[in-house]
This record gives structure tokens, C-alpha cells and sequence, in this order.
């Protein structure tokens, strides 16, 4: 008898073997943008743009158009394209040291311009790629390479930056959304936010982007197990889920 599959991998996903941690978030969410992506039947209209960053090389992953940028420069890379190519989709995949900290000039400007992009913003509170350092997401008490005793507001190192909430209050964005990928449910709840995130460009109603809370076990330091569950007992304290900001541009 032959085995029956309720789920089968997406024709725009390459079949190779990943380069990322063990428990990596980064390929959930790999998967979920090829899924849209070929539900929207967009794939021969679409470029994506990932900056450098663990997922420097996910064109490698995906079988659709993708340009690198520099470390923070992907919304500026992305507007240069789609003022060029304005009937394709171009997406922005962007981690929190990179669209918070090097790159918030361009997040907070393509944005403010209401440029019609859609950006997912991977959120895992620290720099992944290049040694575990304080990211602008880091929780308080947060241990990382450059807070070893825990990150602390009155050694001048800061508060967690809500991107997202201060995004909502430009006028020329149209959604904001926050999710997980720590269970199966949050993992569902973000593909319908992207989604909808992506149908928002393609109706042409202005700038959209989703933050998904994203685990990195191995600059946490925990089980895949571990840092899925510290997702949700801890990160959302600080980055409650669901939608901030739902509504239509009008230009």
C-alpha cells in the first residue's frame, strides 16, 4: 500500500541540503514564501531581495528571481527595482540587526514613502551571523557576545526597538503584523499574514510587512526544543503577536 502525503514539498523550493543551524527558523519561513509565492501564481513576477545575513544566499533555496544586497540596503535595492519594474512583486527577507540597526534609515524611509513593497522581517533578538552581538530586538537581561551579564538599559545599552509599532504610525504603510513560527498554529497565522502582505502589493495598496519571531538556538544557546518554547514565554512579552495596523494607503 502506498503512502498517502497530506503535504508535499513546493515546486519553488529547491531540494537541497540546508546550510542553516539545527532548529533554524529561517527554513519554515523558506518554505511558507515558496507556498505563497505559487498560490499567487507569481512566480515569473516576482524578486526577492536578501541582504547580507544568514539568509544571504536564499536564492538558493528558492526557484524565483532574487537579487543580493548589502548588509541593510535591501529596501533601498528593492525600491530601485520595483520603480524599474513596477507590475512585478519584489519582497524584501531581512533579519533584525540588518532592517533595525545598519538598515532602519532605509526601513523607516521606504516606508515612510509608502513604497509598494512587502517585506518580511525576521526577528530572532541578536546578530546570527556574525557572532551572537547585541541586536536593537535584544530582550533585557538578554545574554549575548557584547552583553555577556544580560542586556541593561542603564549601562546606555537600550531598550528593545519595536520596529513594527513605530512603522504602524507612518502614513504610508498599510499593514503591520506580528507572528511566530513556534508551533503549528503561529506557523499557519503567518503564512496568512504574508500572504495577505503579498496581495497588498499586487492591489497596489502601499508599503506591508510582517516581523515573524524567529528562533536562533545556537547563539541562544538552547535546544531547538528550548528556543522554540522561549519564544513564547518570553519574546512575546516584549513583541505581543497579532495585527497592528491593517488599512489601505491612499495615494
Amino acid at each position: 500500500m502506498k503512502p498517502t502525503y497530506k503535504f508535499k514539498k513546493p515546486e519553488l523550493l529547491h531540494g537541497v541540503d540546508t546550510h542553516y543551524c539545527s532548529g533554524c527558523g529561517h527554513g519554515i519561513l523558506h518554505r511558507l514564501i515558496a507556498e505563497i509565492i505559487e498560490e499567487l501564481n507569481l512566480k515569473e513576477k516576482t524578486i526577492g531581495v536578501a541582504p547580507v545575513g544568514c539568509a544571504v544566499i536564499a536564492y538558493n533555496y528558492w526557484d524565483f528571481d532574487c537579487s543580493e544586497a548589502s548588509h541593510g540596503r535591501a529596501l533601498a535595492v528593492a525600491t530601485g527595482i520595483k520603480r524599474v519594474h513596477p507590475s512585478l512583486t519584489v519582497f524584501t527577507y531581512q533579519g533584525d540587526g540588518d532592517l533595525a540597526s545598519i538598515g532602519l534609515a532605509e526601513t523607516m524611509h521606504a516606508a515612510n514613502r509608502g513604497e509598494n513593497l512587502t517585506c518580511v522581517f525576521v526577528n530572532n533578538a541578536c546578530y546570527g551571523m556574525t557572532g551572537g552581538q547585541m541586536a536593537p530586538t535584544t530582550l533585557i537581561g538578554q545574554k549575548t557576545a557584547t552583553t555577556p551579564l544580560g542586556r541593561d538599559p542603564r549601562e546606555k545599552e537600550g531598550w528593545p526597538l519595536k520596529v513594527s509599532e513605530i512603522l504602524a504610525m507612518l502614513p504610508g504603510v498599510c499593514f503591520v503584523a506580528r507572528s511566530s513560527i513556534s508551533n503549528p498554529a503561529h506557523v499557519k497565522q503567518t503564512h496568512d499574514y504574508i500572504k495577505r502582505a503579498f496581495m497588498n502589493q499586487t492591489e497596489e495598496k502601499g508599503f506591508s510587512i510582517v516581523e515573524v519571531l524567529s528562533p536562533c538556538p545556537t547563539i541562544w544557546q538552547k535546544t531547538p526544543e528550548e528556543a522554540m518554547n522561549w519564544i513564547d514565554t518570553e519574546m512575546t512579552k516584549e513583541f505581543p503577536l497579532g495585527i497592528i495596523k491593517n488599512t489601505e494607503v491612499h495615494r
